[in-house]
């Protein structure tokens, strides 16, 4: 049995010609681990929210958390990725392939220090994205290539991918609206600013990931946030009572 198939990750086959290192160790049938993805201001907080404490009535504990910024080293990284330019930790503009790389040690130290022990120890991890998002703003809206940025992670987390990720797709341009319309909202950031031609390539490479991938669904953010909750749990609920048979 393969490392993907034991942890009931999908048929995601590592290429066998490319060295990613030494594969992490999950114990099989431990846990869950789900990603939400999509542009910005699509409502992965909100429905992020919504799932985990539903998650959490199935008596289940959960985990939530994000990238960058889901370790110590993370928030710094955070802090460099997307507001550089903008404080006094990193002057001006980050070269795509150094924040490729950066974003790549990001999920590394989050897989190894948080995803893992959690999921060993039973726990439901529910992140705010992964790695399809590096695939997607830097592979597709940097052009730096979704194949290399996808082995890029793919090596980091030592071929750790999602049970299930959830994909909030909405029109870049209703998103941008719903930013401009948001009291809470503080300024925007690196990715955020880079307008919308960027995310609309940013989207295109979400949708394409999601095609015929039996891991992924996809929802259509512009519906009521309840009604995407519900057809989240829904898929939820196919997932967990596997995941609980040890």
């Amino acid at each position: 049995m393969s490392f993907s198939e034991a942890l009931g990750m999908g048929e995601f086959r590592p290429n066998t010609k490319v060295d990613f290192g030494k594969i992490v160790e999950v114990r099989s049938t431990r846990g869950a681990f789900v990603a939400f993805e999509g542009t910005d201001g699509v409502g992965k907080s909100t429905q992020i929210k919504l799932a985990a404490d539903w998650v959490k009535t199935r008596g289940w504990e959960v985990v939530t958390t994000r990238e960058p910024g889901g370790t110590n080293l993370g928030r710094q990284l955070r802090e460099l990725l997307l507001e550089a330019g903008e404080t006094t930790v990193c002057e001006g503009q980050v070269a795509p392939r150094a924040e490729a790389l950066l974003f790549a040690a990001d999920r590394a130290q989050h897989v190894a220090e948080l995803i893992v022990p959690a999921l060993n120890a039973g726990k439901i991890v529910i992140s705010d994205r992964f790695m399809a998002s590096s695939v997607a703003y830097q592979g597709q809206g940097r052009d730096l290539g979704p194949k290399e940025i996808r082995d890029l992670s793919l090596w980091a987390t030592g071929g750790l991918t999602p049970n299930l990720t959830v994909l909030l797709d909405l029109d870049p341009e209703i998103a941008w609206e719903r930013q401009q319309n948001d009291e809470t909202r503080v300024s925007p950031d690196r990715m955020e600013g880079e307008g919308l031609e960027f995310q609309r390539k940013v989207r295109a490479r979400f949708r394409r990931l999601a095609e015929g991938n039996e891991t992924w669904m996809v929802v259509d953010a512009s519906l009521a946030p309840e009604e995407i909750a519900a057809q989240v749990r829904l898929r939820l609920a196919s997932v967990l009572p596997v995941m609980k048979s040890w």
